[in-house]
């Protein structure tokens, strides 16, 4: 504990608490509520909508949010319970700075006890408070594949995440990742498949139209998309649109 009231765990998303016995066959039910819904879920907005929800249902807390990981190392914000909360995730990606940036850059808890003491981080303090925010719980979302993102709690009482807050809100952001990896990589799969198809498409014109063979084909398709800087299934659907390609 800092003398901010600002907490990081020492090893990556372990909660310093668990749930009393009372509550274990809710938070189980719970849990398994929530495990069909991401499982039936459309792809990953839907799948962290469902945990943001989640996390407003079963935490004291009134605005979550779920920041994502990229290729491109600026995360996307592919849901949040309340538009402010949005600004303040993409004020921290832009800055480069903040609790969430923390927490995705080492894997590690974040815990803000009380936001008018937390001193670190001037800009998102003001952020936070003007939503009346007193206590914040960031977690890491990760797999043994690597990062995935950052789960962000925020509630108006001070000190609001205790060790059983703490405890759920651990195994709500497990769960998360893997879901969230999970339909990553259907969602990817699907762009592949469909990008596979597009560019079988485009190639058949072109067989057809200029009495090319598959190979022959297929390398038009790949000169043009390096030539012109422009994505083998992007090239395909222009085809498949227009029936032309301009250079041929």
């Amino acid at each position: 504990m800092t003398d901010t009231g600002r907490r990081v765990s020492a090893t990556e998303g372990e909660p310093v608490g668990s749930t009393d016995a009372a509550g274990v066959g809710q938070a189980a039910d719970d849990f398994s509520r929530l495990a069909l819904e991401m499982h039936e879920a459309d792809g990953v907005d839907e799948t962290v909508q469902a945990v943001v929800d989640f996390a407003l249902h079963a935490l004291s807390c009134e605005y979550a949010g779920v920041a994502l990981h990229t290729a491109g190392g600026r995360p996307e914000v592919p849901a949040v319970t309340d538009s402010t909360v949005a600004d303040v995730f993409q004020s921290q990606m832009i800055g480069g700075d903040g609790p969430l940036v923390e927490c995705l850059r080492t894997r590690k808890l974040v815990m803000v006890r009380d936001t008018e003491q937390e001193s670190s981080w001037p800009d998102w303090t003001e952020k936070v408070l003007a939503l009346g925010v007193r206590s914040v719980l960031d977690l890491p979302l990760w797999t043994g594949s690597g990062t995935v993102g950052v789960l962000g709690l925020y509630s108006k009482r001070t000190d609001a995440f205790g060790p059983d807050e703490e405890a759920i809100a651990y195994i709500l952001a497990r769960h998360a990742a893997v879901a969230v990896a999970s339909a990553r990589r259907e969602e990817n799969l699907r762009v592949a498949v469909d990008a596979r198809k597009l560019v079988g498409q485009a190639m058949g014109i072109l067989m057809e139209r200029y009495d090319l063979n598959g190979d022959q084909a297929f390398q038009v398709l790949r000169r043009y998309s390096q030539d012109t800087n422009t994505k083998l299934r992007e090239v395909a659907q222009q085809l498949i649109d227009s029936r032309r390609l301009p250079s041929i």
